[in-house]
């Protein structure tokens, strides 16, 4: 091959490689130029987001505070929260006897599933009691004693107002109810009892789950009481006609609730 020819064939690959790293180069610069304003726009995106949860929370906290009860009021709710939860702890060691007795006599009648039943509601007072006897609560940075009533109820004759937490605990009085008393109707069923819901001390003690706060404890025994009967009525005659069971946790079906509560938003 002449020398001529091989000058020629390098300087065409030689240009040909060039070229191809031009082509690369401008793709890649291409490419940076593309996605950059993508990425501005996301990034604007994402604060602007970030800016209207903020200006949100600032509304919320704002509204919270023009609705805040005053710091007299808030102080009356702790100091009445705090003699009712002195009545509620004495209360619940004299209920610890009773559920010793009861258990005695659940025994003698050979009651086994229900003797266990009791057994275990025994020993969720005990652990009630305790929790109670190392109270050390912070009442003041708790929002329900300076949140105003936004839920207004009847129960007998007498109405009655809650805010949103204390609606809470009713919502959890009747749910708990409901599931011990699912228990107790279902050991009562195991034992070839007869049905009887009111003969169990499940049902006359009603403190099962009740820290002492948010409602008065009649309320709470009250609202246990009626999910506690819809609760052994199911069991006892194994059906689910006023509850449900998920993920392994019983609880009343929310017709039901909403029946059994009846709260009214106060306007």
């Amino acid at each position: 091959m002449k020398t001529s020819t091989l000058t020629r064939l390098g300087l065409t690959v030689a240009m040909s490689a060039a070229l191809a790293a031009m082509s690369f180069t401008g793709h890649a610069q291409h490419g940076a130029d593309v996605s950059a304003p993508h990425k501005a726009e996301a990034q604007q995106d994402k604060q602007d987001k970030q800016e209207q949860k903020d200006v949100k929370k600032d509304a919320k906290e704002h509204r919270q505070q023009q609705h805040r009860l005053s710091q007299q009021q808030q102080q009356e709710h702790i100091r009445q929260q705090k003699q009712r939860l002195a009545e509620y702890n004495q209360r619940i060691a004299k209920q610890q006897a009773i559920a010793l007795r009861n258990a005695q006599q659940l025994e003698k009648q050979k009651r086994l599933a229900h003797y266990r039943y009791q057994q275990a509601y025994y020993e969720q007072l005990r652990q009630q009691q305790a929790r109670l006897e190392n109270d050390r609560y912070d009442y003041d940075n708790d929002p329900f004693y300076y949140t105003p009533p936004t839920y207004q109820y009847r129960r007998g004759d007498n109405d009655y107002q809650t805010n949103e937490y204390g609606a809470d605990q009713l919502r959890r009085a009747s749910n708990t109810g409901y599931q011990k008393g699912y228990e107790a109707g279902r050991a009562d069923k195991q034992d070839n009892w007869r049905f009887d819901y009111r003969e169990s001390f499940a049902y006359q003690d009603a403190n099962y789950g009740f820290d002492g706060r948010y409602v008065q404890q009649d309320d709470y025994n009250y609202y246990f009481r009626e999910g506690f009967q819809r609760g052994y009525e199911d069991g006892y005659y194994e059906r689910r006609t006023y509850g449900s069971n998920a993920s392994g946790s019983d609880s009343l079906l929310g017709t039901v609730l909403n029946m059994i509560l009846n709260l009214q938003r106060m306007q």
